[in-house]
């Protein structure tokens, strides 16, 4: 299978991850968020739509 870079995500870490244990988040193509644990390589990927994800941010920011 030939790997196209332009449709991976581009996973962004808190620039306060310092010990490798971090989530990942990423926007991938189809508009979802996908979410990753940095010390799982190869692990589950959660997603959620735009409209969970700015709930759960809401949440957790209130």
């Amino acid at each position: 299978m030939t790997s196209h870079p332009q449709l991976e995500p581009k996973w962004r870490v808190s620039s306060r991850c310092n010990n490798g244990s971090c989530v990942a988040v990423a926007v991938l193509p189809n508009g979802r968020i996908a979410v990753r644990d940095t010390k799982v390589a190869g692990g589950d990927i959660l997603q959620f739509s735009p409209e969970e994800w700015a709930s759960f941010i809401g949440s957790i920011k209130g």
